[in-house]
């Protein structure tokens, strides 16, 4: 009874008797290796191991820290079972500590003590899968023979021994552990107390047990598992058939005649055998017999119909699809013709308003530009329909006429030019008196104004309230006595300022009419604002004007009015010199003489630095043209005509790139139509789309255009090797005779 009794004890699993999984050893978690065996990172000396005292030259033992009564009781306890008989203790197991050399990792395994060492290699081999021929086992640093067993080595039964195992072979055949890190945590053998100390081996699965569930205490918080989470899973069956298989999921039919065999009959009633028909029951076949071949021509007829159902409902899918991408692309044309016309109605509407109320330059560009069209026909026809003294007649009449046009446009542009003049003084004195801004680090606008800022402001609402014609004669004193007291400082500016707003306030106590005080009150803003802009007064204008430095630095000579002004107002056009004429003698010029229009350039490189923006952000040539650089581009090199349609109307032409895959410059360009133009990127390769003949036309203006924008020192670093000429385009030269008659 106690025998069998220390055998229970012994032979605890986890699973019956262990705690619950929150309660368990770190790397507990279910990854363990196969029951029986375990492999550590290094020697367990943290963990409270106990392991029962073995026999002679068993390795050392554990000292287990438990009073003296509970040590003899437990002794007693190993007396009553020790086997009785030496076929009995050959089969008892022990716990073998095997350290692996020189990693110092710990395989600990259960084996039988009447077994051999040979035995005992083999089953470490198979672990660390290398050959059991390369495995040297030691114990106390002497080399154990294969023959021998663990109890001729002096291992008692339920006891431990240690060992040492090397690899004669390291290089070859290393002893490396083939169980996972987290693992190496989990002890190999733990102390269960029951009645007595047991040693009890860890078991560990080779593969993640299922959660089934459990409990939860409500106040100590411990989880416990179901039994069924920590006892080995249930092993599948291994069928004989292959069930995952195609032979599986297809079946065969085959067709095979069978005939009866000759001794099979049918019981029935004769001479001497009566058969009972009470349990006989009749069978009526309801409707006609079906064949089988009738039976799976019905079943086609089905499958036949059953598509022609389905294809019929894929085709109305295609239908819808097709319909929506046909009213996409209907939408999408409509929207780009009413751009188109919405477009051409804004031009329009631009002209026309150009036309009657100008105020920008390029409106009178346009003006001048109208005028010297109607010139030209009304010259045309007078040189056409009359001769002698009548065309003369007719030629100085037609000349009166542009004289008065050209003095109506010039009052208007007078007129416009104070306006603008009058604007620029607003939006400088709003520039000076605005606060400094900056974007701080979480994106929100910082302002802040200082002691400048505020003086700007004043100077700015003084100065409104001075330029404000009409107003009462008391606010009007108010005012100029504000301004006679904001002037301190004594200078020759400010000494005429004070004499004139003293000479106005005497003339309107003498009551003379504000029409009679224009020119003064004219005169007294002007001072102001020239005290305004004197950053001595005005510190904050002083970022706002042209210094000295400047004018001294980058000045040029205009060969036209002979004055020295700004590199910015001269035309950087390619091919022009570094000291021509400045741009306000060249729009002069333009006035009197060629009257042309630029705006309509100023569209299209506008819209062609948009395009090339939006394909590549880092373009540079569409932003180093000017208007003039566009100009000859269009006029000189493409003559102002679409490439493919020859449309000669300047407004609906558009700049876009000859090839689509090469960043936009004057040799790599068309000049089409905005409703040529799209259809013209979506080609891939121009020299299959177009003709041999059209291309070489196009590469002969990329020459021309090459070799004008070179000159520019900018522009040739952009400039890119000649390319080859395409094979079957090369220009062969040939020797021309030329016969004169005589």
């Amino acid at each position: 009874m106690s025998e069998q009794r220390g055998n229970e004890e012994t032979n605890l699993q986890p699973g019956a008797g262990a705690p619950p999984e929150d309660d368990r050893e770190p790397g507990g978690d279910g990854h363990e290796e196969q029951a029986g065996r375990s492999t550590t990172g290094e020697p367990q000396a943290d963990h409270q191991v106990r392991e029962p005292p073995g026999g002679e030259g068993a390795g050392s033992s554990a000292v287990t820290d438990v009073p003296e009564e509970e040590a003899e009781a437990r002794s007693a306890l190993q007396d009553e079972a020790e086997p009785r008989g030496g076929e009995d203790a050959g089969s008892s197991t022990a716990t073998v500590k095997v350290v692996l050399v020189p990693g110092g990792h710990v395989m600990t395994v259960a084996f039988a003590i009447g077994l051999r060492v040979q035995e005992l290699k083999l089953q470490l081999a198979a672990e660390l899968r290398v050959p059991a021929e390369v495995l040297q086992i030691s114990l106390d640093g002497k080399v154990v023979e294969e023959q021998w067993s663990l109890m001729e080595l002096g291992v008692q039964p339920q006891g431990s021994t240690r060992m040492e195992m090397s690899s004669t072979d390291p290089t070859a055949h290393p002893l490396r552990p083939l169980c996972p890190p987290e693992r190496d945590n989990v002890p190999d053998v733990i102390t269960v107390r029951v009645q007595t100390e047991v040693v009890v081996e860890i078991e560990r699965p080779p593969q993640q047990k299922a959660f089934l569930g459990g409990y939860r205490h409500r106040l100590t918080e411990v989880e416990y598992h179901h039994a069924a989470a920590q006892t080995p899973p249930k092993r599948r069956s291994d069928r004989e058939l292959v069930v995952f298989s195609r032979d599986t999921q297809i079946a065969h039919v085959r067709s095979r005649a069978l005939q009866c065999p000759v001794d099979v009959a049918t019981q029935m009633t004769a001479i001497g055998c009566h058969i009972s028909c009470k349990s006989d029951r009749l069978v009526a076949v309801h409707g006609a017999y079906i064949t089988a071949e009738e039976y799976h021509g019905a079943r086609l007829r089905a499958v036949i119909r059953l598509q022609a159902f389905a294809r019929r409902w894929l085709a109305w899918q295609q239908m819808d699809r097709l319909r929506k991408d046909r009213d996409q692309r209907l939408a999408w044309l409509e929207l780009q013709e009413r751009r188109r016309k919405w477009e051409k109605e804004e031009q329009l509407r631009d002209h026309r308003r150009c036309q009657t109320n100008p105020q920008r330059r390029k409106d009178f560009e346009l003006l001048y530009h109208a005028l010297e069209r109607w010139r030209r026909e009304e010259e045309q026809r007078i040189s056409m329909t009359l001769q002698g003294v009548e065309r003369k007649v007719a030629l100085c009449s037609l000349l009166e006429q542009e004289t008065k046009l050209i003095s109506s446009i010039e009052e208007h542009r007078a007129a416009a030019r104070e306006d603008g003049r009058e604007q620029a003084v607003i939006s400088l004195l709003d520039k000076s008196a605005a606060p400094h801004q900056w974007r701080a680090a979480d994106g929100r606008m910082v302002s802040i104004e200082n002691e400048h800022t505020i003086r700007a402001r004043e100077l700015r609402d003084l100065y409104e309230d001075i330029s404000r014609s009409s107003v009462s004669r008391e606010q009007r004193l108010h005012v100029l006595l504000t301004l006679k007291h904001t002037m301190k400082v004594h200078c020759q500016l400010t000494r005429d300022v004070v004499g004139l707003i003293d000479r106005e306030v005497d003339l309107m106590t003498r009551g003379v009419k504000a029409a009679s005080l224009e020119g003064l009150r004219k005169r007294i803003s002007t001072l102001f604002l020239q005290y305004i802009k004197t950053p001595a007064f005005n510190p904050e204008v002083a970022k706002l004007l042209k210094n000295a430095s400047q004018l001294k630095n980058g000045t040029f000579l205009c060969g036209a009015c002979s004055c020295y002004l700004l590199s910015s107002d001269f035309s950087l056009a390619a091919g022009a010199r570094p000291r021509g004429r400045c741009r306000n003698c060249i729009n002069l010029d333009n006035i009197a003489r060629s009257r042309k229009v630029f705006f309509c350039y100023e569209k299209i490189l506008r819209r062609l630095r948009a395009d090339e923006q939006r394909l590549n952000r880092e373009a540079k040539i569409p932003f180093l043209l000017q208007v003039e650089d566009l100009q000859y581009l269009v006029e000189v090199v493409w003559e102002s005509r679409s490439a493919l349609q020859a449309s000669s109307d300047i407004y609906d032409l558009v700049l876009v790139r000859w090839e689509r895959r090469t960043d936009w410059s004057p040799w790599n360009c068309i000049l089409l139509s905005k409703d040529a133009a799209p259809a013209h990127l979506e080609v891939e390769d121009v020299h299959k789309a177009y003709e041999a003949t059209f291309i070489l036309s196009i590469q002969h203006k990329h020459v021309l255009a090459r070799r004008h924008f070179s000159q520019l020192s900018v522009m040739a670093e952009h400039l890119d090797p000649w390319p080859p000429a395409p094979l079957g385009y090369q220009l062969v030269s040939k020797t021309i005779t030329i016969l004169r008659r005589r």
